[in-house]
């Protein structure tokens, strides 16, 4: 461990662990019928019993009891590839990864807008005998390490252990919540062979639906008058506002701008955040869920202990994961099934649709010819995002595992978006005559464009065809110069190709060519999913383009419900599936480090002397994981740190962690973009070393060693902090806005 914060971690080798995946039939979904009308006070939302309190550790000393995720915590070694020219310390500290079947991980608190940033430092402290700077808070009222931690473990890092007998048969539920249509998956190994079943009834239609629409129609007061099928189809009524897409509020860069949301968005109801929407539509779809799953299965089903899968898209960062994390605990989709149940929230797992959907598209390998060490691309073209990650086969076909092979991405690029341009189209046709534009004419417009042509456009083919919208309105029918003919609106297929489809398409396009330049390996199989990827016009272009250097190119089976049946196959299999995955970003800290030659050469403004004399650089960039990096599911990085104490009080330690999506190697913080992710706590009052020099007078001060580690999975980042090789307590981010 180096000087004045400098934390150090080695880097190690890694094997690349694989995982086994299994997929399972379905029906085509239906187009909903906009002549349903909704009926006032028909929908009654449910009532969600609230989750038990989250405990907390405040700043002031009041520690409430901990939640501790159970666990056999394993130690192995991996190897994120550690960059070149990154600053490390004088000696390594190996790094280890390690977590616990079903990856726990402990909430934030509430949904309250964090403060600003707080860096590392050290004010004037002098310099210890050997030091690392970094802080985070343990778990509240911790006072000892994780109950049955066992370091010698000879269970390798992110595999299972053996499922207990009361396991056996455990319900697992998969929530596909998408931009434009959500689904819900289930299966058990004691229903249905184990195979995956899908809910088909809806309220709102006696028809079966794979998906429903993710919609909310709410009363001017803020209460929820229907939801899915029956808030689509509802009539436009005085008093009630329609509310959609509301998924896309949580993308990364809306998050941190409200100036980069789409202006094309609808704006959410008065009083309402995205996040009250979402646990709106959670809430009714899980109380819904639950009750058709006990019908269609019987009372059988245990859902109060069901282990739950919620999808989320590739693009999105931690924060985004996060809130949806805490959307769906204060939806009620986990709870404490039992007196005592300390664990409930280990039972929502947060997974990435294209993560999902290989593992439902890995199982059709036979179909598709592949075979093992060969890699096949995910095109998870949606209604809101495309999201893209490549995977590598391992093992024999009877016994299938994936690993990630490259960094995955994503973009707002769906479907919803040429929904958006055919009305921007239809405005611009019909700007003279206004009475076709009010809102219910440009909803009738936009449905027929969406359940007709939208997916069935071929593209040049259509160029000299014609395609007609009816009017919703009778008043003003005929304008032949904006193709206004007796009610209908009559648009040329080349204006809807150059308009509408091509610039979506092509958008899919660049970022699928994006991807295949990033990847060092032959692709051998592009496979496209999700509801957009059954576009006529989309398969038809990227055949087009990458059909000469990728061999197969398919749509899988149940393509626009790969995402819900693979996370519920995730859930079943019990064990992960993916085995490794690539860093989509880097995770940084600021740091303050020794100065050396380099820094008065280059940033001779950033040195400063501390109380001690010694010359110390600030504004330096610490990567604990490079953007590529390769990590086992669950793996564990962790790093040596130092804390320096005034006295028993001075206990707390903060940090902040920071992202950036370049490929640069920055030295300093203005060498590049960073986005500040979250705030660390950490109290470091219950470790035994701090608790020995407190308890000491101390007139010069003291130092407190500690470990933090970092664990990232596909989708969510968690801190824990490490006293001697043991866990202490996880880590709860403050996330930044």
């Amino acid at each position: 461990m180096g000087c004045c914060g400098e934390p150090r971690t080695k880097i190690e080798d890694i094997d690349h662990p694989a995982q086994h995946i299994n997929p399972y039939p379905t029906t085509q979904q239906p187009s909903p019928h906009p002549a349903l009308q909704f009926q006032e006070k028909q929908f009654q939302p449910p009532v969600v019993p609230s989750p038990p309190p989250v405990q907390s550790f405040t700043p002031n000393g009041v520690q409430q009891p901990p939640q501790w995720p159970s666990s056999s915590t394993m130690n192995t070694q991996f190897n994120p590839f550690a960059p070149q020219g990154v600053p490390t310390s004088p000696s390594p500290v190996q790094t280890q990864h390690s977590g616990p079947n079903g990856y726990p991980q402990v909430p934030t608190p509430s949904f309250q807008r964090p403060g600003s940033a707080v860096s590392p430092g050290f004010g004037g402290n002098p310099l210890p005998p050997t030091s690392g700077s970094f802080n985070i808070s343990p778990t509240p009222g911790f006072n000892g390490p994780t109950p049955g931690f066992n370091p010698a473990s000879p269970t390798p890092m992110g595999a299972a252990a053996p499922a207990a007998p009361f396991d056996e048969g455990k319900m697992s539920v998969s929530i596909d919540f998408g931009t434009t249509f959500s689904g819900v998956a289930y299966g058990s190994s004691r229903i249905s062979g184990g195979k995956v079943q899908q809910i088909l009834q809806w309220p709102g239609s006696f028809e079966t639906f794979r998906k429903i629409p993710t919609c909310l129609l709410y009363d001017d007061s803020g209460r929820v008058l229907a939801w899915g099928l029956e808030a689509k189809n509802a009539s436009p009524m005085p008093g009630t506002i329609r509310c959609e897409w509301f998924k896309l509020f949580l993308e990364p860069h809306a998050l941190r701008d409200e100036s980069a949301i789409d202006p094309r968005l609808p704006h959410l109801p008065p009083g309402k955040k995205a996040i009250d929407l979402i646990i709106d539509f959670l809430s009714c779809l899980w109380e819904y869920a639950k009750e058709q799953i006990t019908r269609e299965i019987g009372a059988v089903a245990d859902l109060e202990s069901a282990d739950v899968w919620l999808t989320v898209p590739a693009a999105w960062d931690a924060k985004g994961c996060e809130i949806m994390r805490e959307a769906a605990i204060t939806a009620g989709l986990v709870q404490a099934s039992h007196a005592g149940d300390r664990e409930w929230r280990d039972r929502l797992h947060i997974i990435t649709e294209p993560e999902a959907a290989a593992v439902h598209c890995a199982h059709l390998t036979n179909l598709h010819h592949l075979k093992p060490s060969q890699n096949f691309m995910i095109c998870d073209a949606g209604g809101g995002t495309v999201d893209l990650a490549v995977y590598k086969i391992i093992g024999q076909l009877a016994n299938l595992e994936i690993a990630e092979v490259c960094a995955r991405s994503g973009a707002n690029c769906g479907s919803l978006f040429l929904d958006l341009r055919f009305r921007e189209l239809v405005r611009t046709l019909l700007a003279e005559h206004p009475v076709h534009l009010d809102p219910a004419s440009l909803a009738y417009f936009m449905h027929a464009f969406s359940e007709t042509d939208k997916l069935a456009y071929m593209g040049e083919s259509d160029d000299d065809n014609m395609f007609h919208f009816t009017c919703f309105n009778v008043d003003d029918p005929d304008d032949p110069t904006v193709g206004l003919i007796n009610g209908e609106l009559a648009i040329p297929g080349n204006l809807l190709r150059r308009e509408v489809f091509d610039p979506v398409v092509n958008q899919v396009l660049e970022l699928i060519e994006d991807q295949v330049r990033r990847v060092d390996q032959r692709i051998d199989a592009l496979l496209l999913v999700g509801g957009f990827s059954g576009s006529e016009y989309l398969f038809k272009k990227v055949d087009e383009q990458f059909g000469s250097r990728i061999k197969v190119i398919a749509r899988p089976s149940d393509a626009d419900t790969a995402t819900a049946r693979g996370a519920a196959q995730y859930g079943l299999a019990r064990r992960p599936l993916v085995s490794s995955v690539i860093s989509p970003r880097s995770y940084i800290m600021k740091v303050k480090l020794p100065a050396e030659q380099e820094d008065w050469m280059k940033r001779p403004a950033y040195i400063k002397e501390n109380n001690a004399g010694v010359a110390i650089c600030e504004n330096r960039l610490q990567y604990l994981v490079q953007k590529g990096a390769i990590l086992r599911k669950g793996q564990r990085v962790r790093t040596k740190f130092c804390k320096f104490s005034q006295n028993g009080q001075d206990r707390l330690f903060v940090a902040v962690l920071y992202t950036s999506d370049g490929d640069k190697v920055m030295r300093y913080t203005d060498e590049g973009e960073t986005m500040e992710l979250c705030k660390w706590t950490v109290d470091l009052g219950n470790l035994p070393s701090f608790q020995q020099y407190a308890n000491l007078p101390q007139q010069n001060g003291f130092y407190t060693e500690f470990e933090l580690g970092l664990e990232l999975d596909s989708a969510e980042v968690r801190g824990i902090l490490i006293y001697e090789g043991q866990e202490w307590g996880r880590v709860v981010f403050d996330f930044r806005s």
